[in-house]
């Protein structure tokens, strides 16, 4: 059965190495396209990622899609080449990309966006493939967590600046809340939806909480036991509009699961079972919730940015 994930966001990530950069003769990463920030030795996305569906996307639309994968897309572009959001609130309307991940190239893409609802309701595959059409990937544990840096614990939830973890139960626009924003600039990596990454881990099986050295709030990760049998999971990052203080958990990959962030050196959510951890580190790396299912509670993206030219 496939159960809705309700409030799971995407984060998506290219990943960008120093030395392997270097290596191909790139220089040091110093600036992003104008949708992503600089977070260590990759670009992600500054927004929770909203995913479009762009029709002819190879003939009609081209300069709509060049304009995406340059991370230049305003709401206007979108909104004069007919584009449609997908995953708002509890809608799943991804088909005919599949929630294997198939039959969505060139059809779904992941845009870093201020002021639009983020999408949700999306598996690993799907973010992953909403991402890969925009020229991005997840990003990896350990790029979300450089990302989250800085961004204030959830704590107290004024509903209005503070991060969006237990006022108004449900997403609110992207970038909306000013004071939830990383050293790096990215904004709701804590609250509001889940975030998937590209780790895989074992499903996760039970829960408990962060040692107070680590969590002086006592938040929860659920990396407290791992399944020893059927499909592995991704890792959730962040935690969502509804659950205060929030755990990293792990979830299936199996088809009914949802996620989206980007990274570019681009954002897409992540997959195993972290939920969007407020800037805490991961016990596992791997963003899928531990269930194995579209789960209770929103999912969606982040994406890594662009590579430079000379690293590609």
């Amino acid at each position: 059965m496939r159960q809705l994930l309700q409030a799971i966001t995407v984060s998506a990530a290219l990943l960008l190495l120093a030395s392997t950069a270097g290596a191909q003769g790139a220089k040091p990463l110093k600036k992003c396209a104008v949708d992503a920030v600089v977070a260590g030795t990759v670009c992600m996305d500054t927004y929770e990622a909203s995913v479009w569906r762009v029709s002819d996307p190879l003939v009609a639309n081209k300069g709509l899609v060049k304009k995406i994968q340059a991370g230049k897309a305003t709401v206007a572009d979108l909104a004069a080449g007919g584009a449609t959001q997908l995953g708002i609130g509890f809608t799943d309307d991804y088909a005919p990309c599949a929630d294997s991940g198939q039959n969505c190239a060139d059809d779904i893409y992941a845009v870093s966006l201020p002021g639009v609802t983020p999408s949700a309701n999306l598996t690993w595959f799907q973010s992953q493939a909403a991402c890969e059409n925009a020229r991005k990937r997840l990003p990896s544990n350990a790029e979300w967590q450089a990302a989250v840096a800085g961004t204030p614990d959830p704590g107290p939830d004024n509903g209005t600046t503070d991060c969006n973890t237990n006022s108004v139960f449900a997403a609110t626009l992207t970038g909306s809340r000013s004071s939830c924003k990383s050293v790096r600039g990215a904004f709701d990596l804590v609250g509001n939806v889940f975030e998937w990454v590209a780790d895989w881990v074992p499903r996760s099986t039970a829960c408990g909480t962060w040692s107070a050295g680590v969590s002086p709030t006592g938040d929860y990760q659920c990396l407290a036991g791992a399944a020893t049998t059927g499909e592995p999971g991704a890792l959730l990052r962040g935690g969502r509009f509804a659950a205060g203080p929030m755990p990293v958990r792990s979830r299936s990959l199996a088809t009914t699961s949802r996620p989206t962030r980007t990274t570019t050196s681009a954002s897409v959510a992540p997959a195993s079972c972290p939920v969007r951890e407020d800037a805490r580190p991961a016990a596992c790396p791997h963003r899928l919730h531990g269930d194995g299912a579209r789960a209770h509670g929103m999912t969606g993206l982040m994406s890594l940015a662009w590579l430079p030219r000379g690293a590609r």
